[in-house]
């Protein structure tokens, strides 16, 4: 269970603690500031994270 929390923490932690330090404009990544290219990173890897945890959750698995 507590590698659910964990998991579940990354995004948040990407979303919040990571602007701080990806705060420029200058690199422009696909187009983008690197900042909105952060944003839109930490959202795709947030639907990853939480595919993996829903593979990982006891609850959802099938043949119950």
């Amino acid at each position: 269970m507590r590698l659910r929390h964990l998991l579940a923490a990354l995004p948040v932690l990407g979303m919040l603690g990571g602007a701080f330090f990806a705060d420029r404009t200058e690199p422009y990544v696909l187009g983008l500031p690197f900042i909105l290219f952060w944003m839109v990173a930490c959202v795709v890897l947030t639907t990853v994270v939480l595919a993996v945890i829903y593979k990982l959750d006891p609850a959802n698995r099938s043949g119950e």
